[in-house]
């Protein structure tokens, strides 16, 4: 898929923040969602979001497992 900007879709996922990715993955989902596209651009949106959604995953993960070290923090020092 190539963006409005003319750039692949997919090269940028590996730098956007939680946040942006959100954000665009849920455009992707209301343009899915409001139909009126045709079936190589709803192909194109649901890989987008795909990867979208991975990149979320990740942070999402790596988020949770700096929670779960601060956590057993204490419990290593007692």
């Amino acid at each position: 898929m190539t963006d409005d900007d003319g750039t692949t879709a997919a090269a940028g996922t590996g730098t956007l923040g939680y946040e942006q990715a959100r954000d665009e993955l849920i455009e992707v989902v209301r343009r899915l969602e409001a139909g009126g596209t045709t079936l190589e651009e709803s192909l194109a949106l649901w890989e987008r979001g795909e990867e979208l959604a991975k990149v979320c995953r990740h942070w999402l993960e790596g988020a949770r497992a700096r929670l779960d070290a601060a956590l057993a923090r204490p419990q290593e020092d007692e």
